[in-house]
């Protein structure tokens, strides 16, 4: 048992991605840790995201707030801002939460401790566990999407996901080593995304071939196995997308709770099954001919989308006038941005 660590670190000694959060496995033997800001940042931004979607998100954050105590000083739309795009919005919101109470009750330090970390905002118990191995090396278990498939594979586990989460919690525990195991973290997760991958795994180059149970079995392409989905739903919806003579937009800041919260965007209807008409000012609206659509996690949305150009003089009832120099379609998320996208022609 012991030698599979053993294997999958000289395996990542030298095919460990580069990232910018990263210390190199050759730095981290010398002793160099990473910035916990920076290992928490990337962890929470890298849910149901991708490397590569956050790469450049990371950057402009920690070049903008370059420590905890700068984020938690940051206004929150600035921050809403900069996270558009990235969706699933409250990670935003946690994120400030977390930086407060890092820098108000805990001296500005992330807490090292697997129990502490997850007391704070938006922490559950993945980030605890990456943050706590990463960043300080404490021999936690860290369990995502990559690291499932491998332990499934690795223990021919045939149990579907999401059941066989505490099963491969246990296996992946049981390999998680005292020494360095804040790169066997890495190493395991690096593995499942380069090489144990969701289709076609390439097995030839993996460290683990010679006693992975699912090789072995002929069984790897199927694994792991999961509970079959539900159908996702349909919600339609309307977006307002009105402009005033001197090139104000209106737009307004949706409630704190719920999808978006806290984000700007166009002033709509419900979105539901039967949405009803909610224009926020009186004017000639006219159905612009395309629909926006996105997909949330739990639902399709699709969009009416319609369109006015105001008077000077126009009050609006819903939102506020952003001035054309504030405004900033890539601070608007991706379905707000959708439906400028669609409607800009039409008033530009």
């Amino acid at each position: 048992m012991r030698e599979r660590p053993l294997q999958l670190l000289q395996w990542y000694d030298r095919n460990a991605r580069a990232m910018p959060w990263r210390v190199p496995p050759a730095d981290r033997q010398a002793g160099v840790l990473p910035d916990p800001y920076g290992v928490w940042l990337s962890e929470v931004m890298l849910q149901q995201t991708t490397v590569a979607a956050v790469r450049d998100y990371w950057r402009a954050f920690t070049q903008r707030w370059p420590t905890v105590a700068d984020l938690a000083a940051a206004k929150d739309a600035d921050v809403m801002g900069a996270w558009a795009g990235l969706g699933y919005y409250a990670r935003a919101r946690n994120l400030l939460k977390c930086a407060r109470v890092v820098v108000a009750d805990h001296g500005g330090r992330f807490p090292s401790n697997h129990a502490t970390l997850l007391s704070l905002p938006g922490i559950g118990p993945y980030t605890a566990a990456a943050v706590a191995a990463i960043a300080f090396d404490r021999p936690e278990t860290v369990l995502d999407g990559n690291v499932e498939r491998v332990m499934s594979r690795l223990y021919d586990v045939h149990t579907p996901l999401p059941g066989a989460k505490p099963e491969l919690m246990a296996l992946a525990a049981a390999l998680t080593p005292v020494e360095r195991p804040g790169d066997y973290a890495q190493a395991v997760m690096d593995l499942g995304a380069t090489i144990c991958t969701p289709k076609s795994p390439a097995c030839g180059l993996c460290p683990w071939r010679d006693d992975c149970c699912a090789r072995l079995a002929g069984t790897a392409a199927e694994l792991p196995k999961k509970t079959p989905k539900k159908a996702v739903p349909v919600r339609r919806g309307i977006a307002y997308v009105a402009r005033r003579a001197d090139g104000a937009w209106l737009l307004e800041t949706r409630p704190e709770k719920g999808l978006l919260g806290g984000m700007q965007g166009w002033p709509g209807s419900d979105w539901s099954d039967d949405p009803q008409p909610a224009a926020p000012v009186d004017a000639d609206w006219q159905k612009l001919d395309a629909t926006a659509r996105h997909t949330f996690t739990h639902f399709h949305l699709e969009l009416v989308i319609m369109t006015a150009t105001l008077p000077q003089s126009a009050v609006a009832g819903r939102g506020a006038f952003v001035p054309h120099c504030a405004f900033q379609p890539t601070s608007l998320p991706t379905v707000m941005r959708k439906v400028y996208d669609l409607a800009q022609g039409a008033l530009i």
